[in-house]
């Protein structure tokens, strides 16, 4: 269920950018801005979900090969195949030449072949698998109190981006040295340490812990949404105006873990529901809705645009409209003929 959540939050999240993100990377200073402050400011836990839900199932790895194989041609296959249909997308659209088409291709071995921003999240879910065995003996054996140290100084590393406005070298950074105090804590890993722990420590039913994700949630998108809508007052810069929608602060952090807390104990009868087993289908097809969506997305925005007024509407009509489109379309490649390295 939280996979489903959180593939349509990408969605939600990059209608949203056309709302606030001018054609040449400046900030929009519009009601539509304003709006996406309030509506998308919760959606930012939707990739620390994605690595929470992953480090909730990956650990102990077990047979390394085994895992290796399995992980790496889920989502090596269909991300190179993405790739390319994106380079030849743009070729379509007349916005990139075939020789540029052709580099993008052969670029992907160093970096997404094209510029399709949301391809960045393969390779750091690249970094989660291949670091996963390196942890898996200390997640399972790891004591309460030690788990509880390393996401604390994981928890230092996500107030850097803060810090970094008073300061602009902490903890022993400098243009010689890249690996500063805490590096090694820092990232998105922390996400999948932090799953591991609660699936070890906090999973048993409590009213309390309900409560307690409940205000988590709270403030940490009172912080997240309340950054966005002050700096747009006075930024002009995407960056500097996401600040606290970084997924690696800890007003987003806090945001992610009380919203997975709150789902940690539901259960269902699965095969007796038609309603789970389509939100089991669409969770199988998660991924291939997350690498196909940017170009559903492309044709729903101008056609749908210009017909509501309301950013409030707007931006949550187009995201599901192409969510429900890219989940059917997707579905239909899954069947075809080896169609598991197209989708994932």
């Amino acid at each position: 269920m939280l996979r489903v959540i959180a593939i349509y939050m990408v969605m939600q999240i990059h209608t949203g950018e056309f709302e606030y993100i001018a054609p040449n990377g400046t900030v929009l200073h519009t009601a539509g801005a304003w709006a996406v402050g309030w509506t998308n400011s919760l959606m930012r836990v939707c990739v620390p979900l994605f690595v929470m839900i992953s480090g909730f199932f990956l650990f102990p790895v077990g047979d390394e090969r085994k895992f290796f194989r399995k992980r790496f041609t889920r989502v090596l296959i269909p991300f190179v195949v993405w790739c390319v249909v994106y380079a030849f997308y743009y070729y379509a659209q007349g916005t990139a030449s075939l020789h540029t088409t052709l580099l993008n291709i052969a670029k992907i071995p160093v970096n997404y072949g094209t510029e399709v921003g949301h391809l960045w999240f393969v390779y750091m879910l690249m970094a989660i698998y291949l670091i996963a065995p390196v942890f898996s003996p200390w997640i399972v054996s790891a004591s309460r109190k030690s788990m509880e140290l390393f996401l604390a100084l994981w928890g230092m590393t996500l107030l850097l981006p803060f810090i970094h406005l008073y300061f602009s070298s902490v903890w022993g950074e400098c243009y010689w040295n890249a690996t500063p105090t805490l590096y090694y804590f820092s990232g998105f890993l922390g996400y999948a340490v932090l799953a591991a722990y609660i699936k070890r420590f906090w999973m048993a039913p409590s009213l309390r812990v309900d409560w307690l994700a409940i205000g988590m949630v709270a403030v940490g998108y009172a912080a997240t949404a309340g950054g966005f809508l002050y700096r747009l007052g006075y930024e002009h810069e995407v960056k500097s105006l996401e600040l606290t929608w970084n997924f690696t602060t800890l007003n987003v952090a806090i945001m992610t873990a009380g919203l997975f807390l709150l789902f940690r104990n539901i259960r269902t009868d699965r095969e007796s529901s038609l309603v789970w087993r389509l939100i089991d289908d669409l969770s199988r097809m998660s991924y291939g809705m997350y690498l196909a969506h940017i170009i559903v997305l492309n044709a729903v925005h101008s056609l749908m645009a210009p017909l509501i007024g309301n950013a409030f509407l707007r931006i949550p009509a187009i995201a599901l409209v192409t969510f429900v489109i890219t989940y059917l379309g997707v579905k239909l490649l899954s069947l075809l003929p080896r169609g598991k390295y197209i989708v994932g």
